[in-house]
């Protein structure tokens, strides 16, 4: 499966992960089609809510370290530029929950970004703060 393919099926937005993904999870499931593994496999359904969500992500030291060292040990590699299609990143965007500009979690897709929110797959134009590449 390609990036279109895994954009084209059938999201369902579900805080933690759980009958659906979040925006973090959404990211997870795309990296655990790359390599097999699932970087958020000790924290998939131990929240249910934005409010949970919010605490581990601050239990992790925020959500760059948090996705780094979920996917990193995986054969994920930081990288700067040459963002290409399938890229796991940390955006700054305005969320699709409250439209506040926050930190989220997407995947490359041509110049834009691509989201899972409320409202489904979402593409943005977005800064990214972090990116990484899987690199088996």
């Amino acid at each position: 499966m390609d990036i279109h393919e895994f954009i084209r099926l059938p999201h369902r937005f579900r805080w933690g992960g759980v009958s659906g993904d979040d925006c973090v999870m959404f990211c997870a499931t795309w990296a655990q089609h790359l390599c097999g593994t699932d970087p958020a496999a000790r924290v998939r359904g131990t929240y249910s809510d934005e409010r949970g969500a919010y605490a581990v992500m601050t239990a992790k030291g925020g959500l760059v370290k948090m996705i780094g060292g979920g996917i990193e040990p995986l054969g994920f590699v930081r990288v700067m530029d040459d963002l290409r299609d399938g890229d796991i990143g940390v955006i700054r965007a305005p969320s699709a929950i409250d439209c506040v500009v926050r930190e989220i979690c997407a995947v490359r897709f041509g110049p834009l970004w691509v989201a899972l929110g409320p409202n489904g797959v979402a593409g943005k134009r977005a800064d990214h703060v972090a990116a990484w590449r899987y690199t088996p």
